[in-house]
């Protein structure tokens, strides 16, 4: 017999976030005895010894406290991880811990469900996961979803927590999915 665990108070709040626009079902109630926080844009930095973040300076020289903006996130651009672990990344050589199938899903039902999986995939300490979009070609062109995806995912709140995005190979469902490498947390051993 497999023991359940219990869910999590931030696993609780994703699910309202991705459940806000649902009407209950005939005879049902919706559970919120307490209204959510506030999203946080960012995940909160756990107090440490270690060096402040870099900072950027500004044309004077002196540093402004500021953390320094990321890089855009495009698919298929893999500056910013190590040689190795991109040709891996590209060659879908790394082990796929997670994935979620987006495809019939409707825009904003795609959105809450990415959002919640990229973050619980960072929190759970995930590498690499997969999306799979669909290929969407029914409506004549590129699909919906296969579109918005790459650009949830560059958007704040997620982009903090994404290192790189690329098109899956073959066997994982080619055009219609993504490989996502996940950033690993700092204040999670």
């Amino acid at each position: 017999m497999t023991r359940r665990r219990s869910v999590t108070t931030e696993e609780r709040r994703l699910w309202r976030i991705a459940m806000r626009d649902a009407d209950p079902m005939p005879g049902r109630t919706i559970e919120d005895p307490d209204p959510p926080p506030a999203p946080a844009l960012e995940p909160e930095p756990v107090a440490t010894t270690a060096s402040p973040p870099p900072t950027v300076p500004p044309k004077g020289g002196a540093p402004t406290g500021r953390r320094p903006s990321q890089p855009p996130l495009t698919v298929g651009n893999t500056d910013n991880i190590d040689r190795r672990t991109a040709d891996r990344f590209k060659r879908g050589e790394m082990e796929i811990d997670g994935r979620i199938d987006l495809h019939g899903m409707t825009q904003v039902q795609a959105h809450g469900a990415l959002s919640g999986f990229v973050h619980r995939a960072w929190h759970e300490g995930r590498r690499c996961v997969l999306v799979i979009t669909g290929k969407g070609t029914y409506s004549g062109g590129a699909g919906v979803l296969r579109q918005s995806v790459p650009r949830w995912l560059a958007d704040s709140p997620l982009r903090p927590m994404v290192l790189a995005v690329r098109p899956a190979q073959a066997r994982h469902g080619g055009d219609g999915a993504l490989y996502v490498l996940i950033k690993r947390r700092r204040d999670h051993r």
